[in-house]
């Protein structure tokens, strides 16, 4: 752990991933053992497969506990082995292969380095994520995450799982054992039950192995403090072998070694599930609030350490919990965490409603303005209807909403909807406009349907329903890559430890994506969806309205990069922008986000998904793809960052928060599964004018507002530490679906960053 004092901010801590614990020759074998397992197993049941290569990885994989840490669990990760998500690795049974390339580089000997290269020859034909690439990718059409230069990109993995802790809780290891074994009386053979026992077994030697080396550190310590500590450590791990817990840190320690095991980077209601062990301990004297607090930081750092970057979501408060008054002790206590960790995650977020006490907003507020990025506010008198609409389900089961990565909704314990594949709205405008062509890199990318020349367009509506017609192909790709995603994993793994707590797969005693999950749904994440509405407000105007100029010679201006044409470019920047509360532009915006989203839903439906819903998220990718992206209508130049998810391109809003605040609610959230809204404030602004502040949110959410992630941050400090990034280690900033140590991103995304307003008294008035 790093302590930073800068800029008058006091200690504030930023974690630093650990390297590997284990040797060169240790993670060799490792990776060798797993290897052999896996072909030994070919042709035997999928679970049987499964079961035995994650023996070979657990309990070996599990690190040394850490001084500061209050419960035991962490984990190495090799270039090979099982996951469920690419930032832990990979999915299924994989191997990361240029990862692997480098762990070679470390290397001393030739013997050593062909070993790797034998390893490197069977992944490349076992790697499940290659497996769906060499079936699903195109030449031109469908690239592989990330690969910027295709208008659809598309990927096998299972982010964002939600357990069901609650059942967990409840039951504990042995109260699902039980379960299982109970359900195997009458279908003795079913693989799956088989495999699950098989995974109870690998929790249970994994808690045993941490307790011995919590007992032998113990056994070493001289620190009385300590030393308790450890001793309560053991005494849980023991615990939760076979029974449910009882204490706050039994509850903890099952939880978190759970999800280590299953793969999942989110963790869901905590409040609600923990909310009632921590109240308890408290009011009997087990442990002080000073003593939870340290529980809740331990679990903060520990989750910053597995640096998953746009994962790790912590939920507070909202509709449907159980537990109301025991979750808001936890959420207060969490809120000072938050507030005083200013960690990039976990990305801590608050769930609120009409009826949400003025003391937790306050708290919210007080954290982003001390310089915290967290909580992220999601309205339930929104969300909640919202959801049970678009998933197809009643609002008593979307009262278990839950977002995760970037802002994917899922239903904790009950559904899948991991976004496994991204579209790229003004990459595929871009090429409409060029017949099928990318003027990116000169490639046709019409997937050979028969492009219109601009000049046969008489009128804007032509011209629009030309564009949609070609994106609806591409929209059509999008459900195939994403169905065969889940196809071809189920094909090959169960996931089973994911499964055994995702209703409805015990009861089912099937696999979740072999029918075993309640709601199999999925998310499409978009991207340069406001260039898009911007550009066809600008040919709207320009073009049929003023006829200033034709399609063919916006066009030709658009292709130079407006070089020789900067007068077109004006007049393009000039045109109404969404962002300012213009009908014109949020209309067009409207108009295309319902057109997208309807169709990918329409789509999931017929395809068998209980949901497939857009995302309008951003991770960057709105850099990375606009780095890949040519010109466009709305002014943006070639190879310029596209506009942060839900938000206007930047600097585009001019006209002041309200207004950016009432372009963002407009849009009707039953037809998405999340959606970013970014705002940025000086902190002088946000803090000395506080009333003003909290009266502007609680405004936009009761106009409609769904969601919004705010940063307190001066723009100044941001344009010195690209300057002098040394002063500025511990600078986070929400970079939209994600926070982040501002210096440690890529130039191109601190400038987009910087592109966006900051608003200040000045640009308020």
């Amino acid at each position: 752990m790093v302590k930073f004092n800068v800029d008058g901010v006091q200690n504030v801590e930023v974690s630093v991933k650990l390297p590997c614990e284990k040797s060169l020759s240790e993670q060799l074998s490792i990776m060798e053992t797993y290897t052999h397992t896996h072909k030994a197993y070919l042709g035997k049941p999928k679970e049987v497969q499964e079961v035995e290569c994650i023996k070979v990885l657990y309990p070996k994989l599990f690190r040394s506990i850490e001084t500061q840490d209050k419960i035991a669990g962490r984990i190495d990760f090799l270039p090979i082995g099982f996951g469920t998500v690419t930032s832990l690795g990979g999915v299924g049974h994989f191997c990361v292969f240029n990862k692997l390339r480098d762990f070679q580089k470390k290397l001393s000997n030739d013997v050593d380095k062909k070993r790797v290269d034998k390893l490197y020859d069977y992944w490349l034909e076992h790697d499940l994520k290659t497996i769906y690439c060499k079936e699903v990718l195109t030449d031109s059409t469908i690239g592989r995450f990330i690969d910027c230069d295709y208008p659809l990109i598309a990927t096998a993995r299972l982010s964002g799982m939600m357990l069901d802790y609650p059942k967990l809780l409840q039951k504990g290891i042995g109260g699902l054992r039980d379960a299982i074994n109970k359900k195997m009386e009458t279908d003795s053979t079913n693989d799956f039950y088989t495999g699950a026992l098989g995974c109870l077994d690998i929790f249970v030697n994994s808690a045993e192995y941490l307790r011995a080396n919590a007992q032998e550190q113990m056994e070493k310590c001289d620190n009385e403090k300590r030393k308790k500590e450890l001793g309560t450590i053991c005494d849980g791990l023991e615990k939760i072998k076979s029974d449910k817990p009882e204490t706050f840190h039994e509850a903890l320690q099952l939880i978190w070694l759970f999800a280590l095991l299953s793969g999942v980077i989110n963790y869901g209601r905590l409040d609600d599930y923990l909310g009632p062990y921590m109240v308890s301990d408290i009011e009997s004297g087990r442990i002080t609030e000073q003593e939870a607090y340290d529980y809740l930081h331990s679990l903060w750092t520990m989750i910053e350490n597995r640096r998953t970057t746009v994962n790790g979501r912590i939920i507070v408060g909202g509709k449907g919990r159980k537990h109301p008054k025991e979750a808001d002790k936890f959420l207060h206590i969490a809120m000072k965490v938050a507030k005083n960790c200013r960690y990039v995650e976990p990305q801590f977020t608050l769930r609120f409603d009409s009826d949400t006490l003025d003391e937790i907003w306050d708290e919210a507020l007080d954290a982003l303005g001390g310089g915290a990025t967290y909580p992220t506010l999601y309205n339930d008198d929104v969300n909640v209807p919202a959801v049970a609409c678009g998933m197809r389900i009643d609002e008593k089961a979307a009262e278990q909403y839950v977002p995760f990565g970037c802002t994917e909704f899922v239903i904790q314990g009950q559904s899948t909807g991991t976004p496994n594949v991204c579209i790229n709205l003004l990459k595929i405008f871009n090429i409409f406009m060029n017949e099928g062509i990318d003027p990116m890199d000169g490639r046709d990318k019409s997937g050979g349907i028969d492009m219109k020349p601009l000049s046969s367009f008489q009128n804007f509506e032509e011209f629009y329903k030309g564009y949609k017609d070609f994106l609806d192909y591409y929209l059509d790709l999008s459900v195939y890559a994403q169905h065969r995603s889940y196809e071809i994993m189920n094909e090959h793994v169960s996931f089973l430890f994911n499964s055994v707590l995702m209703d409805d797969c015990i009861e089912r005693g099937k696999a979740l994506l072999d029918g075993g999950v309640r709601y199999l749904g999925g998310t499409n994440e978009t991207y340069g969806n406001i260039n898009t509405s911007d550009s066809l407000v600008a040919i709207k105007h320009l073009v049929f309205d003023c006829k200033k100029y034709t399609l063919e010679e916006l066009n030709r201006a658009v292709l130079a990069n407006f070089e020789g044409y900067e007068y077109v470019r004006r007049d393009c920047l000039d045109c109404d922008k969404y962002g300012n509360d213009l009908d014109t532009a949020d209309n067009m915006a409207n108009s295309l986000y319902e057109f997208v989203a309807k169709g990918v839903r329409e789509r999931g439906i017929k395809a068998g998904m209980q949901y497939f819903l857009i995302v309008i998220s951003n991770n960057q990718m709105n850099t990375e793809w606009g780095n890949r992206t040519s010109t466009s209508p709305d002014g943006r130049l070639s190879t310029m960052y596209m506009n942060p998810a839900n938000n206007p391109q930047g600097g585009a809003d001019k006209s002041g928060p309200t207004a950016l605040l009432n372009s963002l609610a407009k849009f009707d959230a039953k037809y998405h599964a999340g959606s970013v809204q970014n705002i940025k404030f000086s902190p002088s602004m946000f803090n000395e004018n506080r009333p003003l502040i909290k009266a502007l949110f609680k405004t936009y959410f009761k106009r409609g507002g769904c969601h919004l992630m705010v940063t307190v941050v001066d723009k100044k400090v941001l344009e010195d530490a690209v300057v002098h990034p040394e002063k500025y280690g511990n600078l986070i900033v929400r970079v939209s679906g994600f926070s982040a140590v501002f210096v440690n991103l890529t130039p191109n995304v601190q400038e987009e960053l910087l592109s966006r307003v900051y608003y200040d008294e000045e640009k308020c008035t």
